[in-house]
């Protein structure tokens, strides 16, 4: 598919998707996935291109947010090996199913996770120490799930986190720098299965989110959370109907 022409529409998606990303730990794989799947590439290229671009921009992030002081080590120590197994395993089997038969299924989870988002906008934020019960199984489902749908990381683990009570600031930075190790992880075995049919839309979207990256620790400091998660989980929860409703049909 080529995307010529949208390339000044995708560095707004890309600059758009960072700067939420940068504030809630979450958001740029679901709304680039989204966003892909709804102009119809299939799922394991969307997934796959979305990577190759969060290599380039959760390495900014990362860094951004351990100069703001918003790593927690403890985190990203229990959640980073586990993540990056989830990753692997994600890619390989989405690089194995037919993209039109898991099609529904992937916009259904987009669909979930957009829910999940609203869901967590509206929940009460603990200040608590990180407990290290259950981080691996969480870096591992968040990994997995994140490959299998483009984009569910953040989504997963940081609000999964943030949703038992620990401090948003230190959860968002650390899912951040570790969801590098992650991308790169699923990005190669992406590569390596199926390799990449249309580059296009990756550089614009690296080059959008990578204008947004370096104030992402700042932006988790002052950015309103709430409201944030609210237009995020109406907008993924848009896209995922709209392109449900596109595969059966009905639009």
């Amino acid at each position: 598919m080529e995307f010529g022409a949208d390339f000044w529409t995708f560095v707004a998606i890309g600059v758009f998707a960072q700067l939420v990303d940068g504030a809630l730990g979450m958001a740029f794989g679901v709304i680039g996935s989204s966003v892909l799947m709804a102009t119809g590439v299939a799922p394991a290229q969307a997934s796959a291109m979305i990577h190759i671009a969060e290599i380039f921009t959760t390495a900014a992030s990362g860094v951004s947010h351990v100069a703001a002081k918003n790593v927690s080590w403890t985190i990203v120590k229990r959640i980073a090996v586990p993540g990056v197994v989830g990753g692997i395993v994600g890619a390989t089997v989405l690089s194995n199913v037919d993209g039109k038969a898991i099609a529904p299924f992937v916009n259904g989870y987009l669909l979930l996770i957009g829910v999940l988002i609203l869901v967590r906008g509206f929940r009460k934020f603990g200040e608590v120490e990180a407990s290290r019960r259950g981080m691996p199984a969480i870096g591992f489902a968040g990994g997995t799930l994140d490959a299998m749908g483009g984009g569910g990381w953040g989504p997963v683990v940081t609000s999964t986190l943030i949703g038992t009570g620990h401090v948003p600031r230190y959860v968002i930075g650390s899912v951040s720098l570790t969801e590098f190790f992650v991308t790169v992880a699923t990005s190669a075995t992406f590569i390596v299965s199926i390799g990449i049919a249309d580059l296009s839309p990756v550089v614009p979207l690296i080059l959008g989110g990578l204008v947004a990256a370096p104030f992402a620790g700042l932006i988790a400091r002052v950015a309103p959370t709430r409201i944030l998660m609210v237009v995020v989980g109406l907008l993924v929860v848009g896209l995922a109907v709209r392109s449900l409703l596109r595969y059966f049909g009905m639009l």
